[in-house]
């Protein structure tokens, strides 16, 4: 595919007050995942792996810091060469601008007519999957629809309240969508919208001009959503791994999932490869005395007890008589001597004190807020 036939404009402005307080101050798009990997890495990497060289991403005035310090230059990404970069706008001034009647579209409309590219996939920020977007790409060229939207059939408990259901037809159109609050069907299966959307970049320009001269929504999946009433759009069934976060059971269920080697091995090891900021770092050191069964480790790490089940971040040490079941442990922890923890997740920075038990249920998992230094029990959970 010759380079910019595709644009990129990630939208990480919804945020779900059912993640507090792993979002209190970092956006959702920064969640950690899996030991190393951050939640926009699959976004970054799903539009970097499509050959596309040109990213605009909108984030929360106040929320970017995490991002900043994690993507940095965008080396990892492959965007920080002559021909390649990202651009960070806050969805605030958006805001500001519809409220003073000014064109609030207007740097994404320059950045989509400065990026020169054929087309624009627009991604939001809680579905975590591992897509080749040529492929959506070739199969949207294949129709007459001015847009295509990609969906996968999900059970309803893994579906958020705010999400959007799509109506498919026999052809593969869309003939109407709902909010899942408004659904009304006895289907256990629903037909989830994964708020990515690809058009052509002319259309999208035209389109952004005429709503903000109506008034539209300001956050593109709104407007995008809307434009499905609007114009053919076409449906692309993905039928590979997706987690859809939106509270913190969704968010421990995504973790937990990588350890079932099938689920990993689909979601990070398909053709396609997830980047990641780098940090060299020594390995993670497993004592004579430390006990591993089903667990995951980033480097770093210094292992005197046991973990069974679990997935830790970089940087983590567990003590001797220490024990850690069914968990998901963030980076710099510590855990003391015979302290124990299950079902459990540990932000950054937490120190659990000798002897201290935190404890919650697969269904409820207890949180520790980062920086906290626990000093008595902790029990959560049904």
């Amino acid at each position: 595919m010759r380079a910019n036939k595709m644009c990129a404009i990630l939208g990480n402005v919804y945020e779900c007050p059912e993640l507090l307080p792993l979002t209190e101050k970092r956006p959702l798009a920064t969640l950690p995942f899996d030991c190393k990997y951050r939640l926009i890495d699959f976004n970054l990497s799903n539009a970097i792996n499509a050959n596309i060289k040109s990213v605009y991403m909108v984030f929360n005035q106040g929320m970017t810091k995490s991002v900043f310090d994690h993507i940095g230059g965008g080396r990892e990404w492959h965007l920080d060469s002559v021909d390649s970069r990202y651009f960070i706008h806050f969805y605030q001034d958006f805001l500001k601008k519809k409220a003073e009647g000014r064109p609030y579209f207007e740097s994404i409309i320059d950045y989509l007519n400065k990026s020169k590219s054929e087309y624009t996939v627009f991604m939001g920020n809680r579905m975590l999957c591992n897509i080749d977007l040529e492929a959506v790409l070739k199969i949207h060229l294949q129709s007459d629809s001015v847009m295509t939207v990609v969906y996968k059939k999900m059970p309803k408990e893994q579906i958020y309240r705010q999400d959007e259901i799509l109506e498919v037809d026999e052809h593969g159109i869309i003939n109407g969508h709902h909010n899942f609050l408004e659904d009304k069907t006895d289907d256990e299966i629903l037909n989830l919208s994964m708020k990515i959307f690809i058009c052509r970049t002319d259309w999208l320009i035209n389109a952004l001009h005429e709503g903000q001269s109506l008034g539209g929504p300001v956050a593109l999946v709104d407007f995008l959503t809307l434009a499905m009433n609007q114009v053919k759009t076409n449906a692309y069934e993905y039928t590979g791994f997706l987690s859809n976060i939106f509270d913190i059971k969704s968010y421990y269920d995504a973790n937990m999932a990588m350890l079932d080697p099938k689920k990993f091995t689909s979601l990070l090891y398909s053709k396609q490869k997830i980047y990641t900021k780098l940090k060299n770092e020594v390995a993670t050191y497993y004592s004579p005395t430390s006990e591993v069964k089903n667990s995951q480790f980033a480097t770093g790490c210094l292992v005197d007890g046991k973990a069974h089940g679990s997935l830790f971040s970089r940087s983590v040490v567990i003590e001797k008589g220490a024990e850690v079941v069914d968990s998901i442990i963030m980076a710099s922890c510590s855990i003391h001597e015979n302290a124990y923890i299950k079902h459990a997740i540990l932000d950054k920075n937490v120190v659990v004190e000798p002897g201290i038990k935190i404890i919650g249920s697969a269904e409820q998992p207890v949180v520790i807020k980062k920086n906290t230094h626990v000093l008595s029990d902790v029990y959560g959970g049904e």
